[in-house]
């Protein structure tokens, strides 16, 4: 069976691990994966992501980060979506919780904040935004 909305899937089973404290979580890897969670990474959001062959399979794991025992991700949101996806302009790139959080943008120069976006001047796809 495909999976239709494979980002959805993935920021659902980062949230669910964090709801059950679990240290890792595993999902199916694929590039825009890898680059959702290296900008989390370096965000601070999550420890730390490799992906690995298991069972024939590219597999992705994301190491779940906790501060005094809750989780460092309070709130993540998938915004542009198969049904209805939201591009935007450099100039109108959201500001996730008066720039406490991030929003995680695709630009044609790859995915990055949307703060790092609006300072070089790119727009694109709003991808989720975390808080």
């Amino acid at each position: 069976m495909s999976m239709s909305d494979p980002i959805a899937d993935m920021l659902t089973r980062i949230r669910n691990g964090q709801q059950a404290r679990k240290v890792s979580v595993s999902m199916p890897a694929a590039k825009l994966k890898s680059s959702v969670a290296q900008v989390l990474q370096d965000e601070g959001y999550i420890g730390s992501f490799h992906t690995a062959d298991e069972a024939g399979k590219p597999t992705l794991t994301v190491t779940l980060k906790y501060f005094d025992g809750q989780p460092v991700i309070d709130k993540i949101k998938r915004i542009s979506r198969p049904g209805l996806r939201q591009y935007t302009g450099a100039g109108s790139i959201p500001e996730v919780l008066g720039g406490l959080g991030i929003a995680v943008v695709s630009t044609s120069h790859g995915v990055m904040t949307g703060k790092q976006a609006r300072a070089k001047g790119y727009g694109g796809e709003i991808i989720c935004t975390v808080s």
